[in-house]
Parts: C-alpha cells; structure tokens; sequence
C-alpha cells in the first residue's frame, strides 16, 4: 500500500499555525477556540477557499494539546463542509462561511404565563436570524451558576432575570456568587431584564421594573377611583416557591402613607375571608385573584361596587373578566431587549408600568 506524506506547510502556512488564537486561561474548550479561530479567519477573508490549514499534528504539537482536541475540532469542521481532507495531502477551506445566527441564551427564573409573553415577544423581534434557547433556573442561584459555567463562551448573548430566594424563600437580586460569575460574561454579551442589577457595577444594557416607584406611581395614577374604599389590602405571599421582590410591598406602604390610606397586608386569600363593603383588594398571585372573586360572587356582592380588586400583571384573560390591573407592559419588554441586541445598544431602559382600569374598581 503506497502512503503519501503530507506536502510540506509553506512560510505563508507556517505563519498562520502561529496565529490560531487559543487562550489556556480561557474557559472555553480547546477544541472550540481552535474551531472559533478557523472560522472567524474565514470570515475576515485570512483563508480562502482552497487554502491549507495545519495538519492535526502540526497543531497538537505547537500548541501542547491532546491529538484527540484537535481530531474535535477538525471533525466539527469537517460536518460543517467547511473543510474537506485529501488523503496524504491535508486539510483544505471547502467553502466561504455564511453569517451566522446570532445565539442567545435566555435565562428566566420562573415558568409563568408572564415571563413566557416577554420570551416570546423577544423571539419574535429578534426574527430569523436568532437562535435562542430558554433555561429556567427557578430562582435557584445555583442553578444559575451550573448553567452559566456550563455555557460559558457558548452564545454571543445572555439575558438573564435576576430572581432569587434564600433557604427562608425571601426575595433576593443577587449574591456574591452570582455577581463574580455575570462579571466573567463580556459587558457587551449581557443583558440583565426585568429586574434592575445596579450591584453589578457594570456598564451593560438593561431592561428593568421599578418594583417600588411603579406599584406606587400606578396607584397615584388610580387615586380618584381608589377614594371610593376605605381600606386597601395588599394580598403579598410572603413565603412562597418563586417569592416576589419586597420593592413591591414597601412601595404599597409608602402609597397607603403618603396619601392617608387605611391599609392591611396578607399572606392569601382565605376561603372563608371576612368581606366588608368598600374594601379594595391588590392581588399578586392568581390563585388569590380565583379565589377573591369566587367568594365576592357566591356572597352576592357587587365588583366594582361593594368590593374592588385590582390585580398585579395583566393576562388576556384578565382583560376579558374586565379587571383592573397594575402591570408592566410584557411585550414592550421584549421588543426593547432584542432591539437592543440587534442595535448593539447598552442602554438602561425602565419598562412602561400603568394603572388599566376596567370593571373591577
């Protein structure tokens, strides 16, 4: 059996093994940072097609790596078409690379109808030319931290909700764990949603909810019909699996305070819940918000009249029950997070926050 040796690298082969970016510090695998190299010089137009890039060995060598990196990297390649081999000759570039989509990873600390609605809404703006996948981490930083090291290098973006609970299930942004690890994300890869990440000390874009100024402007904005009761109950889980920021609760109080509102805080709605004409209800949860209506219907009492309520974050449904809501604009949110991705944008950005009145005050 006749075998071939390779032909020789040129000078102009011998510089370009040289230049292969590959950072033994960097946490992203070897055998991804020589495929990233290869592909960006393709790009940039550094090898064209028919070019000969090193041989295996002549990389393993030069750069202390294992065969097998390298044997990776050249066969993820290869799948590619982005490279052929010729038998006792080498590895050649087959083709130019065609732009590729722009992959998102897009981290939401809860499953619910209202995340979901700002998930979609990102990945109908961000259009064709994305690649997002979802990861839920329920409020757990270290199911954070596992999917941020796991995925490290991975994606040219990462959008993360910065919802957490400690061992007594209270509302958390961040620990000194979850800020070293979104540090290690590049300022212009990360965008923080939702809820605002000033600890962070970063300059990165943001698109974020006023948990305590809004709740409180929403209620200034609904100040004449509220009037109407004599007292305002806020219905706050304060022990729950995916608990709620306190911004929320303080920014209630201070409304109730500044404006003379006899006000009281609980945990539910009970099933047998004491209901007294002109008192106005805020839910949170929507259990609580079934549960308050059922009761109002079946004691025969009037919504809108003999009791009102007002629930936190809108749904399509709420809006065909005809109830007043308090509630960030969703859609808007997502819109505004891919266009600042699109658009290169690093910007802070606070979400419309509004009173909707419809029947229920």
């Amino acid at each position: 059996m006749l075998y071939l040796e390779p032909e020789p690298m040129s000078d102009q082969q011998m510089e370009y093994l040289k230049q292969i970016r590959i950072d033994s510090e960097s946490r992203i695998p070897k055998y991804r940072q020589i495929v990233n190299s290869i592909i960006e010089d393709i790009e940039r137009g550094v090898l064209p097609i028919g070019q000969r890039i090193p041989s295996i060995n002549e990389i393993s060598e030069e750069y202390y790596l294992s065969r097998d990196t390298v044997e990776k990297a050249y066969n993820y390649l290869k799948e590619k078409q982005i490279i052929v081999s010729a038998k006792g000759k080498g590895y050649y570039i087959a083709r130019t690379v065609l732009p590729s989509k722009i992959n998102v990873l897009f981290l939401l600390n809860k499953l619910s109808s209202y995340k979901l609605r700002i998930f979609n809404s990102f990945v109908n703006s961000m259009g064709n030319n994305a690649k997002v996948d979802l990861n839920i981490y329920h409020c757990d930083p270290k199911i954070l931290l596992n999917i941020l090291n796991e995925n490290m290098g991975r994606y040219d973006h990462y959008v993360v909700m910065p919802h957490f609970k400690d061992d007594n299930l209270l509302h958390h942004s961040h620990n000194t764990e979850v800020l070293e690890a979104l540090r290690k994300i590049p300022e212009d890869k990360l965008l923080i949603m939702d809820n605002p990440l000033p600890e962070l000390k970063r300059n990165v874009a943001s698109v974020f909810q006023d948990f305590k100024m809004d709740i409180y402007e929403a209620l200034k904005e609904g100040h004449e019909r509220l009037k109407r009761y004599k007292k305002i109950i806020l219905v706050y889980p304060r022990k729950t699996m995916y608990p709620y920021p306190q911004e929320i609760l303080q920014g209630f109080q201070n409304f109730c305070t500044d404006f003379n509102f006899d006000f009281e805080v609980l945990d539910e709605i009970y099933h047998d819940m004491e209901l007294r004409p002109r008192d106005v209800y805020i839910t949170i949860e929507e259990a609580d918000l079934v549960s308050l209506v059922r009761q109002v219907r079946d004691k025969k009492l009037t919504l809108g009249e003999d009791i009102g309520i007002i629930s936190y974050n809108d749904t399509p449904l709420k809006d065909l029950l005809g109830i007043t809501v308090i509630s960030t604009d969703f859609q808007v949110m997502g819109e505004t997070a891919a266009y600042m991705i699109l658009k290169k944008k690093k910007e802070e950005v606070k979400n419309v926050f509004s009173f909707i009145n419809r029947n229920s005050v």
